[in-house]
């Protein structure tokens, strides 16, 4: 074989070195996405068996804020929902629903001095605050991971290798308006 026949061995050999590196980069960040969402499915899951918990303790002495409770119930099953169907957008909007409720569910807990001082509605409610902090710790990381997976699909030369084998773009776990604007909780006080 001649020179010519070696380099040019050489330099299909580095071009199928290549073109494997940027398949197993788009595995590797399409993991990363399915891990991050695990995460958050996990604390999703911690979060929904301790919300009815604190919703029945809260029943104990909140017997006039039923709405409140209901509203609070209500989101954990839109939650619920979206997280076993991965619908991502429909999460997002009832994770804002969820939010809403339990900032106006400690809220009006503020006006039951009894309440405030049970020790199993503090434990709960440092649990389910831990939780939020973790889930919003964890909704941005797997924000990252989806961007850096969306941007890599998109990009020359990965795009070829991306739609060869189907490499999909994934959604971004947003926010609802109402969750970006400040708690007007004033008007549980009146």
């Amino acid at each position: 074989m001649s020179v010519t026949g070696f380099i040019f061995l050489g330099l299909v050999a580095v071009i199928i070195i290549y073109l494997i590196a940027i398949y197993n980069g788009l595995v590797t960040l399409k993991h990363n996405v399915s891990k991050a969402w695990a995460n958050i499915d996990v604390l999703l899951k911690q979060r929904h068996d301790e919300l009815p918990k604190l919703v029945e303790t809260c029943k104990q002495y909140m017997k006039y804020e039923q709405e409140t409770l209901e509203k609070v119930m209500k989101a954990r099953t839109s939650v619920a929902t979206a997280q076993q169907q991965g619908n991502i957008p429909a999460l997002g909007q009832a994770e804002g629903a969820l939010r809403m409720g339990l900032g106006s569910l400690f809220a009006v807990a503020e006006a039951y001095p009894e309440l405030k001082a049970d020790q199993t509605f503090q434990h709960l409610q440092a649990r389910i605050t831990g939780l939020e902090n973790a889930i919003a710790d964890r909704r941005e990381f797997y924000n990252e991971s989806v961007n850096v997976n969306n941007v890599r699909i998109e990009q020359v030369p990965d795009v070829f290798i991306a739609r060869m084998f189907n490499f999909q773009a994934h959604s971004l776990l947003e926010f609802v308006d109402e969750e970006k604007t400040d708690v007007n909780i004033g008007h549980l006080f009146k």
